[in-house]
């Protein structure tokens, strides 16, 4: 099987224990920082899995170009996704701290805090109704 992925961006998908030269340690760091899977980690362990076809569920789009999205193959925490000129940033679904991307002011911040005080249960549906029964993230857990 190494041979047959060699200089392909599947080599990911070989085992580890084949790989015998830097070379190819090498050509599978590659793989996998440019392939299409994911890193997680679940309980203290590295996992890598492979990240198919993701779908984006919508769930708002405002009139000025924002929308609101979830994603269905997603890392932890649970989280949805913001999207305007001025905005591309995640946000976990239990309390809507900021995760990632960038937000233009605070005032927009609060914005989507007080928006999503409001839509939460929405937002906990639609996470809940994407999950695959082999998602590694599994279903949004109110702790």
């Amino acid at each position: 099987m190494k041979d047959k992925l060699k200089g392909k961006i599947s080599f990911w998908r070989v085992d580890p224990t084949e790989l015998e030269t830097l070379d190819e340690w090498t050509e599978f760091l590659d793989a996998i920082i440019h392939g299409p899977n994911l890193v997680l980690e679940r309980n203290g362990n590295l996992i890598l899995v492979e990240n198919p076809v993701v779908e984006k569920a919508r769930i708002a789009e405002i009139g000025r170009g924002m929308k609101i999205e979830i994603y269905s193959k997603e890392h932890s925490p649970p989280h949805f996704h913001v999207l305007s000129s001025e905005i591309d940033a995640s946000f976990r679904i239990d309390d809507c701290t900021h995760l990632a991307g960038k937000i233009r002011s605070s005032a927009d911040y609060k914005k989507i805090k007080y928006w999503h005080r409001h839509a939460k249960p929405i937002l906990i549906e639609k996470w809940n109704s994407m999950r695959s029964t082999d998602c590694l993230v599994g279903l949004y857990k109110d702790v």
